[in-house]
């Protein structure tokens, strides 16, 4: 049967939203995007990896992915930068899926403004944390060995729910070969560069943004507070070098268009 033009131009548009549909609703949710990168200087590299902006609700099979990855790739370190979960009630959930990932690997954990904003209670988060081999730092550093080399690990607080404070932070902070910075809100790193003195700073990883979660042609409607000039990726432009992730949940509304799920992986 020969289509008119009227019938062709219908039926193009009904597709194409169906395909935005599918792409919005599922594949950028769900297809997760694995970033490497190699910043390292040292032939003794650690890799890390970065999770953001879970916003767990409840295990999905995209978690169980994600878990199984990461126990193949071994990593020397896990971070997650905040946003983990919105709700005490999620805190179980998120529990089982950290306890898909193998407990020999080292992790660290930060707030994010949802934990505040959804008054979630930091204590039973700690200890699902803790019971995962997962340190929940709040304006605190660590300083662990890792084949001969040293790595100081910078929890902030979050800059919006929380109450970021570096140089309560960097207290007491032992001299270190590697200085690694955790701080949920990318804007922070404004803050971190006119403080941070002499103190070299290899890395710091943000989150947050979720890559503006719906985007049209580059063009981002919304930034939540916190995100100050940046979206996504790499930011080298001054000190301190800075990542920020996609993340890989869905804030107030959930879909994801042109801003795809990411977990980054990272050789320092």
């Amino acid at each position: 049967m020969k289509l008119n033009r009227r019938k062709f131009i219908k039926r193009a548009l009904i597709a194409t939203i169906g395909l935005v549909f599918l792409d919005s609703l599922w594949l950028e949710k769900y297809i997760i995007e694995w970033n490497y990168f190699d910043i390292s200087k040292s032939d003794d590299k650690i890799k890390i990896v970065q999770i953001t902006d879970l916003h767990f609700d409840q295990l999905r099979y995209f978690h169980k992915a994600i878990a199984k990855k990461i126990n193949s790739i071994k990593p020397d370190l896990i971070f997650i930068t905040g946003d983990s979960v919105d709700d005490t009630s999620k805190i179980d959930s998120l529990g089982e899926f950290l306890n898909r990932i193998d407990k020999s690997i080292l992790k660290y954990a930060i707030t994010g403004n949802w934990e505040y904003w959804g008054h979630v209670d930091l204590a039973k988060l700690s200890k699902v944390y803790s019971d995962n081999n997962c340190e929940l730092l709040i304006n605190e550093n660590r300083t662990i060995t890792i084949r001969n080399r040293e790595i100081s690990i910078i929890g902030i607080d979050d800059l919006v729910g929380g109450n970021a404070d570096f140089p309560k932070a960097i207290d007491e902070l032992k001299h270190s070969e590697t200085n690694i910075v955790l701080s949920h809100c990318p804007q922070h790193r404004d803050i971190i560069a006119s403080q941070k003195g002499d103190l070299n700073i290899d890395l710091v990883l943000s989150g947050h943004t979720h890559g503006g979660q719906i985007t049209f042609l580059g063009i981002v409607p919304f930034k939540p507070r916190g995100s100050g000039r940046y979206m996504k990726g790499w930011y080298e432009d001054k000190e301190p070098k800075m990542y920020v992730s996609k993340g890989v949940g869905t804030s107030v509304l959930p879909v994801r268009f042109g801003a795809r799920a990411e977990v980054v992986v990272i050789d320092v």
